[in-house]
């Protein structure tokens, strides 16, 4: 499932709702925004306050294509990513560049943690509650249901 919360601090309470059993999570700032970048990092501690460390995080600058009004700086906001564990895409919405790559790396970072991640309900680890990952290019045959 992918949940938008669009970063409105009225839906902000909302959050733990969504994500306390999240696998991965993009997290949105405007590249002219200096404030949205500094709510990226209060998104991050949360998330890994509420979710644990194994959350995989990708950390998009859109906007990319408003370089001229840029307000954080790249290296900054690469570095930054680095050293939460995060991937560091630009995007911009409005051309389309770089959107479904952002969506890629966090898939791509979220089926590796599940692949590495030791099963579930073993007298060693606790139930998590995580659900394996998995994609299929065969469409799902119907069930013989009439719905």
């Amino acid at each position: 499932m992918i949940w938008d919360t669009a970063g409105q601090e009225r839906f902000h309470a909302l959050g733990p709702i969504y994500y306390r059993e999240a696998n991965g999570a993009l997290l949105v700032y405007d590249i002219t925004d200096r404030d949205s970048f500094t709510k990226v990092r209060n998104w991050v501690k949360e998330l890994r306050k509420i979710v644990g460390k194994n959350i995989q995080l990708v950390i998009a600058g859109n906007k990319c294509d408003l370089e001229k009004y840029r307000q954080v700086d790249e290296e900054e906001a690469q570095k930054y990513a680095e050293s939460v564990g995060a991937v560091h895409i630009l995007c911009s919405a409005k051309s389309g560049k770089n959107v479904q790559q952002a969506f890629l790396e966090l898939t791509k970072g979220m089926l590796q943690k599940s692949e590495e991640e030791v099963p579930v309900n073993t007298p060693s680890t606790p139930n998590t509650n995580r659900t394996r990952i998995e994609f299929s290019d065969t469409p799902a045959q119907p069930s013989g249901g009439c719905c």
